[in-house]
């Protein structure tokens, strides 16, 4: 892991980067809190986990008079709302998000929650005060902010666009690619989201942890043909007999050791459900942690 930047950081007039203490290889750095705007009243995105330390460092970068006018989140995991009630209850500002942890969870996901394990993180009791639909234009101190609903890393997920730039959370990242673990991950609705944010265009990425991404659109289409490849690599390897998950997932996954195996069976699993959707292989008994996968 590289070298972990300043607490707070000012990225562009007007915007501060407030980073968490909880850094991990999935964390990176840690979460990165966003406050937007250069007036008295400033807008908030992702308070980030649930702690102390962090909420004070939030509110110590909020110059002398300014106060929090929106609290805005990208999705429900723990690292990213878990800290939004408090900070409410500090602020006075309403919490905006696209609904609670199983909103926007596409029905054949819904219907297969039972048989998929995952929830690895979810923020199960989080509830926004105010539920943002896809392509709402709020009108805030900082300026029009778009929200836009995006899931794949998560269904409730949205990326905000302010100022020609996009904050997008986890499903865009610079330094790694996302987690997609069903029933919340969706490789179907991922590939939808990059497209949306593809057609946006926007300038710079502002992800939910590391740096900015300078080149979006050129990363977009990285992750987009690195889940294609994926794709690839598992159907070749099915052509060569039928693989329980697990054992798939370590004939594709060469190169990761064996702690990171679990999550990269989360997101093999993505796949597979994608896969079978698309009648290109087949699922005994059924599609779940527990099956047999082959090709027709």
């Amino acid at each position: 892991m590289s070298t972990r930047p300043e607490t707070i950081t000012e990225l562009t007039p007007g915007l501060l980067r407030i980073l968490a203490p909880n850094p991990s290889p999935m964390t990176w750095w840690g979460t990165n809190t966003y406050v937007l705007g250069e007036g008295t009243e400033r807008v908030l995105i992702d308070p980030g986990p649930d702690l102390p330390a962090h909420r004070d460092a939030v509110l110590s970068a909020l110059p002398c008079g300014t106060r929090i006018s929106h609290i805005l989140v990208t999705h429900a995991h723990l690292d990213h709302s878990g800290g939004a009630r408090a900070l409410a209850d500090a602020t006075d500002a309403p919490i905006l998000a696209f609904g609670d942890a199983l909103a926007g969870r596409s029905p054949h996901m819904a219907a297969l929650a039972e048989t998929l394990g995952g929830g690895e993180g979810v923020d199960k009791t989080f509830s926004p005060d105010i539920a943002l639909p896809h392509a709402a234009v709020l009108d805030t101190p900082a300026g029009p902010i778009e929200a836009l609903h995006t899931p794949g890393h998560m269904g409730n997920h949205l990326c905000f666009a302010w100022r020609g730039a996009v904050f997008s959370g986890d499903l865009i990242m610079g330094w790694s690619s996302s987690l997609i673990s069903p029933p919340d991950g969706d490789a179907s609705a991922f590939r939808d989201s990059c497209t949306l944010l593809l057609n946006s265009a926007p300038a710079r990425l502002h992800p939910g942890h590391g740096d900015p991404v300078e080149a979006p659109l050129e990363r977009i289409h990285f992750l987009l043909s690195h889940r294609a490849e994926r794709e690839t690599q598992i159907l070749s390897a099915l052509a060569q007999g039928p693989m329980d998950l697990f054992s798939l997932t370590r004939t594709v996954y060469t190169d990761l050791p064996e702690t990171h195996l679990p999550a990269a069976a989360r997101n093999t699993l993505a796949h597979l459900i994608d896969l079978s959707r698309q009648n290109r292989l087949k699922a005994t008994p059924e599609i779940g942690v527990s099956a047999v996968f082959s090709v027709p």
